[in-house]
């Protein structure tokens, strides 16, 4: 029997373009037997699996606007370049009242990922292991050196996308037999190994785990090996890969509420350019 995966890249603000994909999922009543989300797309995944897709909507298109989300204003605020605390505390439990109890409840086959210091690697949770008041999905989006370490039951995290950019080999290893995988990045991307200043960064504030930054070091050739897999997979029809049509000026960090709300609207227009080969993928043999 086939197995059909969801795979999330995270990507900051261009995760608009994933919320955007999983809206028009939702409203076609598509599901898969396993998913997995890394950073941003941890967080969209678990909106997709509560069926909030409003909440993505959202958080995409406005909050991660907020000026003060980034940059100088984020500085003054909490000390660091990404003020996660302010889409988590604010926006996603204040305004939208987010929980993640719904998911714990239904216990649907998902993981998300985070890269424990201690460990020197990504590992995975499922809904049994996360909390209601959206620690460990905090702990999923905390980028090394732009937002603070999220401790969470005993462990120290980061964005999972420090070594599982694209979490194909996880969606394989769960025993997936085809993959749907939405990436945030267009066609034509080129993935750049760490500046000096991030990697100076990197050994002055996790001098005391050398793992994560040797991790960080070779993060652009683990993202084009990931790559590798699904193009090599698509080409067996054994994934899908959607990904940008047009090019959006939205980058990780910054991007204004209309471009925001065109990226998302883009997502759901390019899943609807490929209905017909998205139902056709998911008809499951045998």
């Amino acid at each position: 029997m086939e197995r059909i995966g969801l795979v999330l890249e995270g990507g900051g603000v261009r995760g608009a373009y994933t919320a955007g994909c999983l809206a028009w999922l939702h409203d076609n009543s598509i599901h898969f037997d396993y998913s997995a989300g890394i950073s941003s797309g941890a967080v969209y995944l678990s909106c997709f699996l509560m069926g909030q897709p409003q909440i993505a909507k959202n958080m995409s298109t406005k909050y991660a606007c907020d000026p003060n989300m980034t940059g100088f204003g984020a500085m003054v605020h909490c000390g660091h370049y990404v003020d996660y605390e302010m889409i988590f505390e604010k926006y996603l439990r204040g305004v939208e009242h987010m929980s993640c109890q719904p998911l714990i409840d239904a216990n649907p086959d998902m993981e998300v990922g985070a890269y424990d210091l201690d460990l020197g690697k990504t590992v995975w949770f499922r809904p049994k292991d996360m909390d209601p008041e959206l620690v460990l999905l905090r702990a999923t989006c905390a980028l090394p050196v732009a937002a603070e370490t999220v401790e969470y039951k005993g462990r120290k995290l980061l964005d999972g996308g420090i070594t599982k950019m694209i979490p194909i080999e996880r969606a394989v290893e769960q025993g997936c037999t085809k993959v749907m995988v939405i990436t945030t990045k267009p066609a034509d991307f080129v993935r750049k190994p760490a500046s000096k200043f991030i990697r100076f960064m990197m050994k002055r504030i996790y001098k005391d785990y050398p793992k994560v930054e040797e991790d960080y070091q070779v993060r652009h050739i683990n993202y084009y090996k990931q790559m590798t897999m699904i193009k090599d997979m698509v080409a067996h029809n054994k994934a899908i890969l959607m990904y940008p049509s047009e090019t959006v000026k939205v980058n990780r960090f910054k991007g204004d509420e209309e471009k925001c709300l065109q990226l998302y609207n883009l997502g759901y227009a390019d899943m609807e350019k490929r209905k017909d080969e998205i139902l056709a993928f998911m008809k499951k043999e045998g």
